[in-house]
């Protein structure tokens, strides 16, 4: 039996495309609409009824597109907002990032000290630091909010001499601490993963939570049985406002995919 009904991906802005470029590699028979809310990111610094006022008019719209699944690729969305989404989901599965990326960053640490890179709202949440002492409550976790990251993607500056000035500012103290491996919780920071493996170095494992949730997504569509057999129609970005710098990221990190590109209001 073959589901051709779409994956949803959302995020407030360009981060979650690192998600959805996961996702079309990993399941190539599957069409995915993807929504960014470009109009009013970023979520870092938004209060938490704010988001959770945001999640609910996302999820709406994009149940009325018949998906089959919805993925918050937003880590903010899914520290404090992810039950709002499965609520008003109903009966379609919806996916955060949080909890792949705890597993693998216990997966990945011997010294059992975890470093978290977050925005604000996700980091003063604490949801990486509860889900990973959840699962192991031997590990140590260190989380600190980096909130001129999402503004270096968004200006383009992802390999750069800035970025490696500002990581090196953020991420000395978690060195400093004897972590060995360090959460990407932002699906914008895997576009800034050259020059963090700089910084970082070779003795700290990076966690890219848009690979983990995209595996997470096919897991759970073979136990449901919602698989596509054959690709059906293209790919749909709908944005709530069409930026220079969401076409370009759209552009080059969904080279492969074909696309339409559609302003939306939710």
């Amino acid at each position: 039996m073959s589901d051709c009904r779409p994956i949803a991906v959302f995020d407030s802005g360009v981060g979650g495309l690192t998600c959805m470029r996961e996702l079309s590699k990993i399941l190539p028979n599957e069409r995915i609409i993807y929504l960014g809310d470009t109009l009013r990111c970023p979520y870092g610094d938004r209060s938490v009824e704010t988001i959770r006022k945001f999640t609910e008019e996302i999820v709406r719209f994009l149940v009325s597109e018949d998906v089959k699944m919805i993925i918050a690729a937003c880590n903010t969305v899914s520290s404090v907002a992810l039950d709002c989404a499965k609520e008003t989901a109903g009966e379609i599965p919806v996916l955060g990032v949080v909890e792949p990326g705890c597993r693998a960053a216990i997966q990945n640490s011997r010294a059992q000290k975890i470093g978290v890179i977050g925005t604000r709202a996700t980091i003063g949440a604490g949801a990486y630091g509860k889900g990973i002492r959840a699962i192991n409550p031997e590990m140590i976790v260190y989380e600190k909010a980096c909130p001129l990251l999402v503004h270096l993607v968004e200006e383009g500056e992802t390999d750069s001499a800035i970025a490696d000035v500002v990581l090196k500012k953020y991420l000395s103290d978690l060195l400093d601490l004897g972590i060995d491996s360090l959460v990407l919780g932002c699906t914008h920071y895997p576009l800034l993963q050259n020059a963090i493996v700089r910084c970082v170095g070779d003795g700290v494992a990076v966690i890219n939570g848009a690979k983990l949730v995209a595996e997470e997504a096919k897991k759970t569509l073979e136990e449901k049985g919602l698989l596509s057999a054959k690709r059906s129609g293209e790919d749909i970005l709908f944005a709530t406002d069409i930026t220079p710098q969401f076409e370009r990221l759209a552009s080059v990190f969904l080279m492969d995919v074909k696309k339409k590109i559609c302003r939306t209001k939710l």
